[in-house]
C-alpha cells in the first residue's frame, strides 16, 4: 500500500532528550550488567545498541498511548518515567516491585503508565494491542496502541491472527518489528523467506515502512507521523526497524556464534554514539557537558541501586498468595422474582441472559465467529447487530487467540466482552491466551480481566471428535478461571448474568444437546445464580450423585426408573467447587457416585474424589464410584457415541454403589 507520511522537524531541544533518553537506560544496563557478574541479580536481557527503538517509539507517543514492550526494551520503562527503584525491585523480586516477586524482569504491567511488558510465549502482546485499540476506536478517544515484537516473534501465529484482526477491523495499532538478526543463535536467513518483513503488510492489506532502527530520529519522526495520522484515520501500521543485538539473547548465552566482522559492523552504528557526533558536530552540546550528564547519571543509578539492596528479601504468607488469584467478587443481594416468568429452552435462556447483559453494560462487546448478521452457528445472537450495531457485536476472523487476546486487551481499558468459541474443541487454537495470559494476569500484577468466554460443549449430538468434547477438565487445573456449567434453562441464564458481573475470567460452558432439548419457566426479570454455589436437585438417603451438566438429567432419569431417593447434587459452578454442599450430603448418605460426561482419566471427577476419600472417609460405607465416558475421542456415528457416553455405565455402577 502507498505509504504517505508528513514528518515533523527534530529540533535542537528534542534532540538532546532524545540522547538524554537512551543515554540513561544504557547505563543502568551497564550497571546491571556488573551487577550480574557479581551475583546481585540472577538474568539480564541486554538491550545496548538498540535504544533508538525503545525511546524513539516511546517518545513519538503520547502518555495515553498504551505500549507493549518486549524484554529488552528498558528505554520503554524509563521514557515513560517509571522510577528505577521500582524497576530494580521488580528485577530482585522484591515488594516494591510491580508482580509482588512472582514474575521477572519486564514480564508486568503498569496499567499507571500504560505500559504492558510480555510473558515469555512470544506474540501473546500483540492480540492485547488489539484489544486496546479497539477499545480506543469505540470510544474515539484519539489514542493508540503499539506493540513490539522481534523478528523471531513474527513467526509466530499470534503475530498473523493480530495483524489480520487489527487489519480487517481497521484498529489504531502499531505493530513494530525490532529485526536484530538472531533469534537466540538463529539468524534470520533460517527465519523467514521474504527479503523484508515489512513486505508481508501488503499481504495483510495495511501500510508498512521500514526505517533505520539505529537512528533514534527517523524512529522518533516516523512513529509521530504515524501517531498523528492514525489518531483521526483508525488503521494499523507494520514498521520494520533494522537494527542489531549486540550482546547474547541473554547474558549466559554469549555471542560466539555472530561473526565478528558483523559484531563490528554494527558497533560503528551504535545509535548513541551517531547522535552524539551530531550534537557535538552541530555544537547543540559540548564534551563538557556531555561528560557532566554522564557522571550525574551514574551517581543517581549508583544511588538508587544501593538504597534498592537495602530493601528485605520479599515475604508472604500462603493466605495472601491465594487472595490474589481472583479479584474480589460482590455477590448479588437480589431477589429472584418468580412471579413473571416465560417458558424458554436452554438455548433461549443463554440468549436473553446476553440481551440482558447488554442492556445493562453499555460498552460490552461480543466477539465470535459468525455472530453478527448470521447470528451464530446456533443462532444465540440472533438479531443482536440490530440492536446493538455491529461496533458491539462483532463477526471475527478464523482466529480464536488474537480475539481471546483482544478480550484481554479490552480489560485493560475498562471495557468488558464476551468470546464465543463456536465449538468448544475450538478452544485449543487459544489456550495460550486463557491458561498463561488471562488466567495468571490477576496474580502476576493484579488486572482484572472482565471477559466470559462461552464454549458450546458436549456429545450426543453425532458430531464426532472435534465438535463434541468435554473440555472443562483443561481449565479446572487452571488457578485464575471460574468456570460455570449450567444445567437447566434457569440456570442458564442466572450464571451467565452472574459471569457478566464477576470481575474475574469466566468460561461459561453450555451443552449442546440441551439448547433445544431442555424447558423451563425462567424469571424474566434480572437475577443471579451464585457462582460457587452447587444445587440440591433432589433429596434422599440412598446415595449422593454429585454431577453437573447432562449428567443432572442422566442422574434424574436413572433415579425415577430405580426408584432411588439420591441427593443428587448440580454442581453449577465447576471452578471453584461447592465441597459443604458435597460433604454435608455424603455425612447424611455414607455413598456417593461422581457421574460426568467427560472422560475419566483427568477429569474433574478424580479430583472430588480425592476430595471425599481425604477428608470424608469415615462417613463412606462403600467406595467412591465414577461413572464416566470411554476413555476414547468422541466417535461420530450415533451407535458408537451411545456405548462411549457415562449414561451407558450408569444403571450398573448405581447398582454396585448400592450394594456395598
Amino acid at each position: 500500500m502507498e505509504v504517505n507520511l508528513t514528518k515533523g522537524k527534530i529540533d535542537n531541544s528534542l534532540k538532546m532528550r532524545l540522547y538524554e533518553g537512551m543515554l540513561y537506560p544504557r547505563l543502568i544496563e551497564e550497571k546491571m550488567l556488573n551487577l550480574l557478574r557479581q551475583g546481585k541479580i540472577s538474568k539480564w536481557f541486554s538491550g545496548i545498541g538498540q535504544e533508538a527503538i525503545s525511546v524513539g517509539c516511546t517518545m513519538a507517543l503520547k502518555a495515553e498511548d498504551t505500549i507493549f514492550p518486549m524484554h529488552r526494551n528498558l528505554g520503554v520503562f524509563t521514557s515513560r518515567e517509571i522510577p528505577l527503584s521500582r524497576l530494580l525491585s521488580q528485577w530482585q523480586g522484591k515488594a516494591n516491585g510491580f508482580t509482588k516477586g512472582r514474575d521477572r524482569s519486564f514480564h508486568f504491567g503498569a496499567v499507571d503508565y500504560n505500559v504492558i511488558g510480555m510473558i515469555s510465549h512470544l506474540g501473546a502482546q500483540l492480540s492485547l494491542a488489539d484489544g486496546v485499540g479497539l477499545a480506543h476506536k469505540l470510544s474515539k478517544s484519539g489514542n493508540i496502541a503499539l506493540a513490539m515484537t522481534g523478528e523471531g516473534g513474527t513467526s509466530e501465529g499470534e503475530f498473523h491472527e493480530a495483524l489480520n484482526v487489527a487489519a480487517v477491523w481497521q484498529l489504531p495499532v502499531i505493530f513494530v518489528i525490532e529485526n536484530n538478526g538472531y533469534g537466540l543463535s538463529t539468524p534470520t536467513s533460517e527465519q523467514y523467506r521474504c527479503e523484508h518483513l515489512v513486505d508481508r503488510a501488503k499481504g495483510y492489506g495495511m501500510k508498512g515502512i521500514r526505517i533505520d532502527g539505529n537512528n533514534v530520529e527517523e524512529v522518533y519522526s516516523t512513529i509521530s507521523a504515524i501517531r498523528n495520522q492514525i489518531t483521526t484515520s483508525p488503521e494499523p501500521w507494520l514498521v520494520e526497524c533494522d537494527t542489531f543485538r549486540m550482546r547474547g539473547h541473554e547474558e549466559a548465552s554469549g555471542v560466539k556464534y555472530v561473526p565478528k566482522k558483523l559484531l563490528e559492523q554494527w558497533a560503528k552504528k551504535d545509535p548513541i554514539d551517531r547522535i552524539e557526533k551530531t550534537l557535538l558536530a552541530k555544537k547543540i552540546t559540548t564534551k563538557k557537558k556531555i561528560a557532566g550528564l554522564r557522571d550525574s547519571l551514574k551517581k543517581a543509578i549508583n544511588a538508587t541501586t544501593k538504597e534498592s539492596f537495602r530493601e528485605s528479601t520479599i515475604t508472604s504468607t500462603v493466605p495472601a498468595e491465594l487472595s490474589d488469584v481472583y479479584t474480589p467478587t460482590e455477590q448479588w443481594t437480589g431477589n429472584i422474582d418468580t412471579s413473571n416468568t416465560t417458558e424458554m429452552r436452554y438455548i433461549d435462556s443463554i440468549s436473553d441472559g446476553l440481551n440482558m447483559a447488554m442492556q445493562k453494560y453499555d460498552n460490552l462487546v461480543l466477539m465470535g465467529q459468525d455472530i453478527a448478521d448470521y447470528g451464530g452457528v446456533f443462532k444465540i445472537t440472533d438479531g443482536f447487530t440490530e440492536r446493538y450495531g455491529k461496533g458491539r457485536v462483532r463477526n471475527t476472523p478464523i482466529c480464536e487467540s488474537a480475539i481471546l487476546g483482544a478480550a484481554m486487551g479490552l480489560s485493560l481499558e475498562g471495557v468488558p466482552s464476551m468470546v464465543e468459541m463456536q465449538f468448544s474443541d475450538f478452544v485449543t487454537c487459544g489456550f495460550n491466551q486463557i491458561v498463561n495470559n488471562i488466567a495468571k494476569v490477576r496474580y502476576r500484577w493484579g488486572l482484572s480481566v472482565n471477559t466470559v468466554i462461552r464454549m458450546p460443549s458436549g456429545g450426543s449430538v453425532g458430531a464426532g471428535p472435534f465438535h463434541s468434547q468435554s473440555t472443562e477438565a483443561w481449565f479446572t487445573h487452571v488457578p485464575g478461571l471460574k468456570i460455570v456449567y449450567p444445567s437447566n434453562p434457569i440456570d442458564a441464564k442466572g450464571l451467565l448474568l452472574a459471569a457478566f458481573s464477576d470481575p474475574n475470567p469466566v468460561l461459561y460452558f453450555e451443552h449442546k444437546g440441551l439448547y433445544r432439548s431442555s424447558t423451563a419457566e425462567v424469571p424474566s426479570e434480572y437475577y443471579e445464580i451464585p457462582i460457587g454455589k452447587a444445587a440440591l436437585i433432589s433429596e434422599g438417603s440412598d446415595c449422593t450423585i454429585v454431577t453437573y451438566g447432562l449428567g443432572v438429567k442422566w442422574a434424574t432419569e436413572m433415579a425415577k426408573e430405580l426408584n432411588l431417593a439420591a441427593d443428587i447434587i448440580d454442581l453449577r459452578t465447576l471452578s471453584p467447587i461447592d465441597y459443604d454442599t458435597i460433604s454435608t450430603s455424603i455425612k447424611k448418605t455414607n455413598k456417593v457416585l461422581i457421574l460426568h460426561e467427560d472422560v475419566e482419566q483427568g477429569g474433574i471427577g478424580g479430583d472430588i474424589s480425592s476430595y471425599i476419600s481425604e477428608n470424608l472417609f469415615e462417613h463412606l460405607d462403600g467406595p467412591v464410584i465414577r461413572v464416566s465416558s470411554l476413555n476414547s475421542p468422541v466417535p461420530f456415528a450415533s451407535e458408537l457415541e451411545e456405548k462411549y457416553l457415562a449414561n451407558h455405565r450408569l444403571k450398573d455402577k448405581l447398582n454396585t454403589l448400592l450394594a456395598y
